[in-house]
């Protein structure tokens, strides 16, 4: 998600504190604490920032309206997935495939070789262990919605040649061959029944290359037929618990059970709503009162005049509400644990792509808060190093064994089907 979530997503609003989790908490020192950071393989599988880099932005400086920054980054993140992130306004003309290979360039041109001190450009789950060790951050990227492909197994082909390493098979938008979550108001009710038949080319082709499925944003029907299709572990790269926050980007328990059995992993949301269903049921009416409010600012011919406007109305509507907390990550990671198992869950924050965080947890600097939340909770260090990055490892060198043991077979050459 980016821009557009500052009209939808935007209001960072609910969330009151959750009751104590326990009356009593264990006691953590903070030599526990920093161990943990040094030793972690911290890996974002969701970050959107290449949205700002595109338009000019420095990763090297102060984020002051976001998440993401270098500064805040260095000695916490040891991987992050760049967002590639393609809205659906420019399916309209074919203009998606233009965009992703914009937004492929930010990453590899205004972050990686902009920054060759701070960050080592990764396809593999050995390429970001090395970059660990050699003390920079391993830059990965990630394409968010399948529309970028335009209905094309030789553009998927290429994207991961230019090192796509996961593909969210729709935005909010249904696509051709894919149906969405944002598009439909019952989940039980899609476009395609899930995936068409070239949707399942798409997975196998992805599987086949050795490029993550990622189901987040899909429609119910489409993560269980996707699930079925791939023969590799698939991926929720930035969605958490239904049953905690009853937002139907979020997956339900059953789904949470087929990803484990399928091999996944589950990489928690940090946005307020998707965390916390008060702050969820009190953004409502807020987002609609704000929307109108936001179609007027659109209509203000100088830029620099309407991002002001918009801006004032965001921060007028975010301040009615406070955001989202860490007791309430710490509650959705610890739901997904029982419902999936300690090997199924990780860290896919949406940083830069909504427009509420909790504020404990409003950059990768703050993580230790969540270290020491989690190990006071009764999580082991070995549980935390598996939800913070070994967990997504472990899927990634699943996919590549996949991948070589398809090694020889032809590429899928089918097509869309016309109507």
């Amino acid at each position: 998600m980016t821009n557009a979530l500052r009209n939808t997503a935007v209001l960072c609003l609910i969330a009151l504190p959750l009751a104590a989790q326990t009356s009593h908490t264990k006691p953590v020192t903070q030599a526990e604490v920093d161990k943990i950071t040094r030793e972690a393989i911290l890996i974002d599988t969701h970050d959107d920032v290449p949205s700002k880099t595109v338009d000019g932005y420095d990763i090297a400086t102060p984020n002051k309206r976001g998440q993401t920054d270098l500064p805040r980054m260095k000695g916490f993140l040891g991987a992050e997935f760049f967002a590639v992130f393609v809205s659906a306004e420019y399916v309209n003309g074919n203009h998606s495939a233009n965009r992703t290979l914009q937004m492929i360039d930010t990453v590899k041109t205004d972050v990686i070789a902009a920054h060759p001190n701070d960050f080592e450009f990764a396809t593999t789950a050995a390429d970001i262990e090395k970059a660990h060790k050699d003390h920079k951050i391993a830059a990965l990227m990630g394409i968010e919605g399948g529309h970028a492909i335009e209905d094309s197994l030789r553009l998927l082909r290429d994207y991961y040649a230019l090192g796509i390493r996961y593909m969210t098979l729709t935005h909010f938008n249904t696509n051709n061959w894919a149906d969405a979550q944002g598009d439909i108001t019952d989940t039980k009710v899609t476009h395609h029944g899930g995936l068409t038949p070239f949707g399942v080319d798409v997975v196998h082709e992805m599987n086949r290359l050795g490029m993550m499925v990622d189901i987040s944003h899909t429609a119910d029907d489409t993560f269980y037929a996707a699930i079925k299709a791939s023969s590799a572990p698939i991926i929720a790269s930035h969605s958490s618990c239904r049953a905690v926050s009853a937002n139907t980007r979020n997956m339900t328990d059953d789904m949470i059970r087929a990803l484990a059995a399928n091999g996944g992993t589950m990489q928690i949301n940090f946005d307020c709503a998707y965390l916390s269903q008060r702050y969820e049921d009190a953004s409502k009416p807020l987002q609609a009162e704000m929307r109108p409010k936001m179609q007027e600012a659109r209509k203000i011919a100088d830029p620099a005049e309407r991002d002001a406007a918009m801006e004032k109305i965001y921060m007028e509507s975010a301040a009615k509400l406070p955001p989202a907390t860490l007791a309430e990550v710490v509650a959705q990671i610890d739901h997904a644990v029982k419902i999936g198992g300690i090997d199924h869950v990780g860290i896919g924050t949406d940083f830069d792509g909504v427009g509420c965080v909790p504020t404990e947890l409003s950059s990768y600097d703050k993580f230790p808060a969540l270290t020491r939340a989690l190990l006071e909770k009764g999580y082991s260090a070995e549980d935390i190093k598996k939800i913070y990055g070994g967990n997504l490892l472990r899927v990634m060198r699943a996919v590549e064994q996949r991948a070589a043991a398809l090694k020889g077979t032809p590429a899928i050459e089918a097509t869309i089907e016309k109507p």
